[in-house]
């Protein structure tokens, strides 16, 4: 009987063999090296402190939201323009809180300092507010490029009350982004929003009875 040897077995086994090794070794160096993955950072919106009353302080209630964002940046993740057709979504970069949460927060803020009001909320935290002004905000776009601009266009409307009719406006408002840092960019999109914020209080006072 003729039994036919296969010499390419072991050949294929001393591959496999050297891939195996060749990828341990990383892993090993790795270990006693003690790498880790990198710590996500976590960034939130801010108000603008440099924001005063623009006129007397009001005494009416303004409850902000509901706030909507687009479905592109409506996500943890920290999203930024690469290219007309190209965005990039950063792992280790993300919001501390949901956006249209974090939006509708700063407007509040910046709000109560621009009306010298203490009675501005944001809609859905308080159990019970009095007859209030009501804002909704659409935003169109929230986008940005590191190191250039960040980009904030906003469709808003106010609903005071007595008044049958809303005001509505748009604002959109270009902020430059000085550096590439994530914290530059996110104190561009807060300014932007402080200036969103600039035009809904005008719209307040001039709607509101004197």
């Amino acid at each position: 009987m003729h039994v036919r040897s296969d010499v390419r077995a072991p050949a294929r086994t001393r591959a496999a063999r050297l891939l195996l090794a060749a990828c341990a070794v990383p892993v090993v160096l790795c270990l006693f090296a003690g790498c880790k993955s990198p710590n996500s950072s976590f960034y939130t919106l801010s108000p603008d402190a440099s924001l005063r009353t623009t006129g007397a302080p009001m005494q009416t209630a303004v409850v902000v939201g509901p706030v909507t964002v687009p479905e592109l940046v409506d996500r943890p993740q920290m999203v930024t323009r690469v290219s007309d057709n190209e965005v990039a979504l950063n792992e280790f970069a993300r919001w501390g809180e949901p956006l249209k949460s974090g939006i509708a927060r700063t407007i509040a803020a910046d709000l109560e300092l621009l009306l010298g009001s203490a009675e501005v909320s944001v809609a859905g935290q308080a159990a019970l507010v009095r007859e209030a002004s009501r804002v909704r905000v659409d935003i169109v776009r929230f986008d940005a490029v590191p190191g250039d601009a960040a980009t904030v266009d906003a469709q808003w409307v106010v609903r005071v009350p007595g008044k049958p009719l809303p005001v509505s406006g748009r604002t959109v408002a270009r902020e430059p982004v000085p550096t590439a840092s994530n914290d530059a960019l996110v104190a561009a999109y807060s300014r932007a929003l402080a200036t969103v914020s600039r035009d809904i209080a005008a719209a307040i006072r001039s709607a509101s009875p004197s």
